[in-house]
């Protein structure tokens, strides 16, 4: 079992080597896809506050949004690394 210095020791390590790794390119703004983003996160808000009495549709609505806000998420982190 390793000693209680040697962990903080090897958390340092991994923050320096997090930092000296990640990328230093400044991201692009994107301010359709932020509005896209901001939208469907109000949707999803508005969707969660509803009566629930709809047969399982409002439920899937959700679901879908969820993936959208995803989609938009990755595509960003996409277009910024690229």
């Amino acid at each position: 079992m390793p000693t209680p210095r040697i962990i903080p020791a090897i958390l340092s390590l991994v923050i320096v080597a997090t930092v000296l790794c990640a990328p230093t390119a400044k991201a692009e703004r994107q301010p359709r896809m932020d509005v896209a983003l901001a939208d469907l996160q109000s949707a999803r808000a508005k969707l969660e506050h509803a009566t629930h009495d709809k047969g399982g549709h409002r439920e899937k609505a959700l679901e879908l949004v969820n993936a959208a806000i995803a989609q938009i998420k990755e595509g960003m982190r996409y277009d910024n690394r690229h």
